[in-house]
């Protein structure tokens, strides 16, 4: 290889993905910088709490971030590029931040989703890290990886049914019909000035253990109380495909139904929203 700049040291490129880290967009992205110079590529794949939730359960998350990583270094150092990286627990900006401080790198490349799927796109976050950056180069790669594997976030809205069999056997369903799917359940509260729900966080953990169980992807968050600001802000912050929302029936006293929950979020989040109505007497103790 060409030796890097500045006496010798290798070039470095910071590179920042998550769900994207497979696509072969940024592999080639990266192959270009490289350009057959010294370079060290330092691999980012932050996973970021959501900003709204009293409890967050990421394991499911950090492990399958963990795979893809393992999986782009893989393909990096077959193309003679050394590459290192890490999973961390930040959001996206602040694990920029960090890095730069830390590694100093001379360029940097930033892989998402299309506009339409993408959160960090939505948070305006290119813009951040661009500023973040300074002076330094920033390529910015789009990577439509999900479509082409079939892989489907879906953002599952449930509270006192998230145990409910109507919900569970669609969430089955819906992992049956894409290998790939993965769940992101929040249970909203009623109770915003509290700062535990123990009954909420076990409903969640039961409803989790039975999904993972039967080898599906899922994890969750007991969330903001008002479920349309909890859904938005997932979807502002998460790659959501489609939303789920569970609820007793009107005239059991859904307040969720009585506010419109489900036409408000039709109209504004932008993907299918689909409505699972649960009896008291379908939910498990």
């Amino acid at each position: 290889m060409t030796p890097g700049p500045a006496g010798g040291e290798p070039r470095r490129i910071l590179v920042v993905a998550n769900e994207t880290l497979t696509g072969d967009e940024l592999i080639d992205a990266v192959r270009e910088r490289a350009g057959g110079t010294d370079v060290l590529v330092s691999v980012i794949a932050p996973v970021n709490a959501p900003r709204e939730g009293y409890v967050v359960y990421e394991n499911t998350r950090r492990a399958s971030a963990g795979r893809r990583l393992d999986r782009t270094l893989a393909k990096l150092r077959e193309a003679g590029i050394a590459a290192m990286g890490d999973v961390v627990d930040n959001d996206a900006l602040t694990a920029v931040r960090d890095a730069i401080a830390l590694d100093d790198p001379d360029e940097l490349i930033v892989s998402t989703h299309p506009e339409s799927r993408s959160g960090w796109r939505r948070r305006n976050l290119l813009d951040e890290i661009r500023k973040a950056a300074g002076e330094r180069p920033v390529e910015h790669v789009t990577s439509d990886v999900a479509e082409r594997t079939g892989a489907e976030n879906v953002l599952v809205l449930a509270n006192e049914t998230v145990l409910g069999e109507p919900l569970l056997e669609r969430i089955r369903e819906k992992a049956r019909e894409s290998e790939r799917a993965s769940f992101l359940i929040v249970c909203p509260q009623s109770d915003s000035d509290r700062g535990d729900h123990p009954e909420a966080e076990r409903r969640l953990r039961a409803a989790l253990a039975r999904l993972r169980a039967e080898a599906i992807d899922a994890h969750g968050q007991v969330a903001h109380p008002d479920p349309f600001t909890a859904a938005m802000h997932a979807v502002r912050d998460e790659r959501v495909d489609s939303i789920l929302v569970s609820t007793f029936p009107e005239q059991r006293g859904s307040s969720w139904l009585r506010r419109d929950l489900i036409s408000r979020l039709r109209s504004e989040s932008n993907v299918p929203v689909e409505h699972v109505v649960v009896q008291p007497e379908e939910v498990s103790a």
